[in-house]
């Protein structure tokens, strides 16, 4: 039963493919029928981190808020899964605004592309050869050669991804810092990376490109072949996720930095 203070929201399902989310999927849209809508307040997405991350990028432009239900494994960016109740947890829900990266540049036939990336953008090895690749900050040379598997540049909300597993640090939600992490560093051997101001354009350029090919990714949107790629947070774009109270994306990031 939903309590007469509750507000009703008009709400939309999405779910993964995979039979746990498509099972939940029926299940919600036969609990809350009556608040079906093609133009909806809020849309319920159901499945993992990864489907979360699409869901978000499907909304960019519409900018409607989403509360996700974790039917997928991790469920870092996701609530628990239930049925009853969701009006009252949509109305407690706590909201936390991320704005993505904006990922521009070249590659070596001369084509232009842009791309927004929630997590992180990546620069990746296409073979056997490491990359080398020049890191230039607000237009001064940082580094002028990084010799690695690649190179990321991560949002706060995408630091205990990639980031992390490549060893960088956690930043909180609202530092309004960027995470700059090599990816398995050959030279120089030692380097961390560094934390960035997250007004800064960081621009990367492939060194012998044609020889040793690089792939840029935003999120899981891969262009291959990149002659140079500039980076920086996106301004037009801001994208509003949903938890529950108590367990909030800040919260979830804090808890991350003090785990083993």
């Amino acid at each position: 039963m939903v309590k007469p203070s509750t507000k009703l929201f008009k709400i939309a399902f999405t779910a993964s493919k995979n039979p746990k989310a498509q099972k939940g999927l029926r299940a919600l849209q036969e609990a809350y029928s009556a608040c079906l809508s093609d133009t909806p307040d809020i849309i319920i997405a159901l499945g993992g981190d990864g489907f979360m991350l699409k869901t978000l990028h499907q909304q960019i432009n519409t900018q409607i808020p989403v509360y996700g239900m974790n039917r997928g494994s991790l469920g870092f960016l996701m609530n628990d899964f239930a049925i009853d109740g969701l009006m009252e947890r949509l109305n407690r829900a706590e909201t936390a605004v991320l704005r993505p990266l904006r990922m521009t540049g070249e590659t070596l036939d001369g084509t232009k592309f842009d791309q927004l990336a929630i997590n992180e953008v990546s620069l990746l090895r296409e073979s056997h050869q490491t990359a080398k690749i020049q890191i230039s900050v607000n237009g001064i040379v940082r580094m002028e050669e990084l010799i690695a598997d690649g190179v990321l540049i991560a949002t706060p909300a995408g630091s205990t991804a990639y980031n992390l597993s490549a060893h960088g640090m956690i930043i909180p939600l609202d530092a309004k810092v960027l995470a700059l992490t090599p990816i398995s560093a050959f030279r120089p051997r030692r380097w961390r990376g560094a934390l960035l101001d997250h007004n800064s354009i960081i621009r990367f350029v492939i060194c012998a490109p044609n020889k040793r090919k690089v792939s840029a990714v935003a999120d899981n949107r891969e262009i291959r072949d990149v002659r140079f790629v500039e980076v920086r947070e996106s301004k037009s774009a801001a994208l509003s996720i949903l938890f529950d109270e108590g367990r909030t994306l800040s919260e979830r990031i804090a808890i991350e930095q003090f785990r083993a």
